[in-house]
């Protein structure tokens, strides 16, 4: 029996170590993740970190992943901020509640891996086109400064336009630059401890050393900043929906909005699930049906509450493996943490500025823009580039489902495209009576009339040759075709040369036409 208790005790030990170092990334981040989501300010805390208890204490025991960290997070920020924007924040429950019965209806039929399939580019377009959009309007807070694109069309590129104007007002204006240099302050430790920490000392959050230290300095020379509000009882804030609430069930809208939302933070959660199970050798691998289930189950929580939506975050769960976590009682422990610092010591949130959080999310919309990835990308496939590039441009542009859709739509074309283009070169020597045909890309019934009309031009006697070796499909309407053709061919006194191992490859030792084979 002792044996059995070390190393169940020394799990446990890992697991209660991991949980705080989450603890401590989760608490700024989910209070900063609500601001930006354009949650009432006076909420914001409240909302932030309810979603996050919910994210530990519900997600973390039902997650199909093992060590995956769930709880409000930025790809979703600027969905949320559409969605409060158009239906209003009383409406956010009920779209998140639609989202997450999506999920579970999604996981109970068996789809999780079917979100896998999303393209890298279209997620990373995606990624990045948030992370601009965060930086831009984040900015403007970073200075205690309001959005000038908040609510209006294009609102996001009149962010990112303006920022000049929000870096003057922090240079030149009293009543903006002392949270200027409390955000760049921020900054610079989130930078510098990213690039010189000691080896010994990286587990601590550079978020969390970044707010202390903003807390310490407007604190210590009294600075007039915006501070984070915080109501007597942080959790009065989460509501269930009232009756009036549920007439937005009428509104099309809003359940385009629900079916959006479960889309993306699907795709956002089984990713960083993927993610996680790459990072890490001793859990199991992840079961991403039971994932969407847990998932759902924890939106339609949230959305009974009215707070954030929730999903698994790469910078949690990473930070989560990092630290040794073992079991998913690291991701229930730290939802606890948080629960017990809403309880015990709410006081302290309310010496946290403003202007601190928002340079974290600055930072962190700026690291979600992975230029790299993009450059190779291009080497690689300039296709994929250009999803990259539409969804980016769309989601920054216009708003995240319409850049979503641009990028599937491109996906899409280029899927049509692959399954459609057929590229055929014949070259005929007449003095040997001999032709190669060269057959490149899918030989499908689109591409049907063009393949037999190059069949056809081949002289009869000749010797012809069929290079099927760049052929990557060839559907039963070309290969009855061709058969068809080369019994024809050779009974004009022609002979027939095929790649019959490359036909047998492509169809599964399908017959091939009786002809000669080379």
């Amino acid at each position: 029996m002792l044996l059995l208790k070390v190393p169940i005790a020394r799990f446990v030990w890992h697991d209660v170590f991991a949980s705080a170092v989450v603890f401590l990334v989760a608490l700024p981040l989910s209070m900063g993740i609500a601001i930006a989501s354009g949650v009432p300010m006076e909420k914001a805390a409240s909302v932030g970190l309810v979603t996050a208890i919910i994210g530990g204490l519900v997600v973390g025991p039902l997650s199909g992943s093992p060590l995956q960290v769930s709880g409000p997070a930025a790809g979703l920020t600027v969905m949320v901020v559409d969605f409060i924007q158009k239906y209003g924040f009383e409406t956010l429950g009920i779209i998140v509640m639609i989202g997450g019965l999506v999920q579970i209806v999604a996981g109970l039929f068996r789809l999780g891996p079917v979100f896998r399939a999303v393209s890298p580019a279209l997620i990373q377009g995606m990624l990045a086109g948030i992370g601009v959009l965060i930086f831009a309007s984040q900015f403007h807070v970073m200075v205690d400064d309001i959005p000038p694109g908040t609510g209006k069309e294009f609102g996001g590129i009149l962010n990112l336009w303006l920022i000049p104007a929000a870096v003057f007002k922090g240079v030149t204006e009293p009543a903006h630059r002392p949270a200027a240099v409390i955000g760049l302050l921020t900054i610079a430790i989130l930078s510098l401890w990213a690039a010189l920490a000691p080896k010994a000392l990286r587990l601590v959050p550079a978020a969390l050393l970044g707010v202390v230290a903003a807390t310490a300095a407007t604190s210590s020379f009294d600075l007039d900043v915006r501070y984070v509000p915080v109501p007597e009882r942080l959790l009065d804030a989460a509501r269930a929906p009232r009756l009036a609430d549920l007439d937005a069930l009428r509104d099309i809208g809003v359940w385009l909005a629900g079916l959006s939302l479960a889309f993306v933070a699907s795709a956002e959660s089984l990713l960083t699930a993927t993610a996680a199970d790459s990072l890490q050798r001793h859990a199991v691998r992840t079961g991403y049906n039971r994932e969407l289930i847990a998932q759902g189950t924890g939106n339609i929580l949230c959305g009974l509450l009215n707070v954030l939506p929730v999903t698994g975050v790469i910078v949690r769960t990473s930070a989560n493996v990092m630290a040794g976590a073992r079991t998913r009682l690291s991701s229930f422990l730290h939802g606890a943490w948080i629960l017990l610092f809403v309880l015990l010591l709410p006081q302290l949130l309310s010496m946290i500025p403003v202007a601190a959080l928002a340079a974290i999310l600055v930072y962190t919309g700026a690291k979600l823009v992975k230029v790299d990835f993009a450059k190779d990308l291009w080497r690689q496939d300039r296709i994929e580039t250009l999803v990259f590039g539409v969804t980016f441009a769309g989601v920054v542009g216009f708003d995240l489902l319409t850049g979503i859709l641009l990028g599937v739509g491109v996906s899409l074309a280029r899927l049509v495209y692959t399954f459609s283009h057929l590229a055929i070169r014949v070259e005929k020597n007449d003095t040997s009576r001999f032709v190669h045909m060269f057959l490149d890309g899918a030989a499908t019934f689109i591409r049907l009339p063009r393949f037999a009309g190059a069949l056809e031009e081949i002289p009869p006697g000749y010797d012809a040759h069929i290079h099927l070796g760049r052929l990557t499909y060839i559907d039963h309407a070309c290969l009855t075709m061709l058969i068809d053709w080369g019994k024809n061919f050779e009974a004009a006194g022609g002979r027939l040369h095929l790649d019959r191992d490359i036909l047998h490859r492509l169809f599964e030792e399908q017959a091939s036409p009786s002809a000669n084979a080379t």
